[in-house]
């Protein structure tokens, strides 16, 4: 099946196995696929479409974000993950990346050539459950930036943010420009409105309220 005048670039540290994964991809696509460095630029590239797949095991989180920019500004640019460990991991990267495509370390060469000229066609790549914890966590985030939460003041929601962050009291003071007493009179108010009792359960609070990737539920296989 041929992909015309489409390029896929793969976002890794270049090696045989590599070269296998992209002589495979290349022979079933019949398209064009090129490997580049993690730090490397995104060049100008004559195509009708860009796919770029970032390889979990060797793209850091840094650098995800980089090419993650580059690829908003880059015309008819589709961007994709592979390698990734489970649907956590990938619903952890959905939350900071516009991926239109995630591939599993389990995925099978055939399933993933499948992904691949998916994605290449304009679809979506991602089994149903992942997309319903995406859309649930999107509601959430949109549902938390309309309306007060739990009727927590602005200066709190940055409070219990930076908690939730893993900030101390002083870290807090610090970021905020407030004295730690001030710190501790917005924990004691905070606490009182989620109704918890101690940091720990505040900072787990912050995680599934305050823009943390969804609970995982249960895991169909996907088709």
């Amino acid at each position: 099946m041929s992909q015309g005048n489409s390029l896929i670039l793969l976002v890794t540290d270049c090696n045989p196995q590599t070269q296998l994964f992209m002589d495979y991809i290349a022979e079933q696509l019949d398209c064009q696929i090129a490997a580049v460095s993690p730090h490397d630029l995104l060049e100008a590239f004559t195509s009708d479409s860009l796919l770029i797949l970032l390889d979990a095991d060797h793209v850091d989180e840094s650098s995800m974000q980089q090419w993650h920019s580059r690829a908003a500004e880059t015309a008819n640019t589709t961007l994709a993950a592979i390698n990734l460990r489970d649907e956590d991991h990938a619903a952890d990267m959905l939350a900071s990346l516009h991926l239109r495509g995630v591939f599993y370390r389990r995925d099978s060469m055939a399933l993933i050539c499948k992904g691949i000229h998916a994605l290449l066609e304009g679809d979506l790549w991602m089994s149903r459950s992942l997309m319903t914890r995406l859309i649930e966590f999107y509601r959430r985030q949109q549902l938390n930036a309309y309306r007060p939460v739990c009727g927590l003041t602005h200066r709190e929601l940055e409070i219990i943010g930076l908690l939730g962050s893993g900030a101390s009291n002083t870290e807090i003071a610090d970021k905020l420009f407030v004295s730690e007493h001030t710190v501790k009179s917005h924990l004691y108010n905070i606490f009182r409105k989620i109704k918890v009792h101690n940091r720990i359960q505040a900072m787990n609070w912050a995680r599934q309220n305050l823009g943390a990737p969804p609970p995982s539920p249960s895991k169909p296989q996907r088709r």
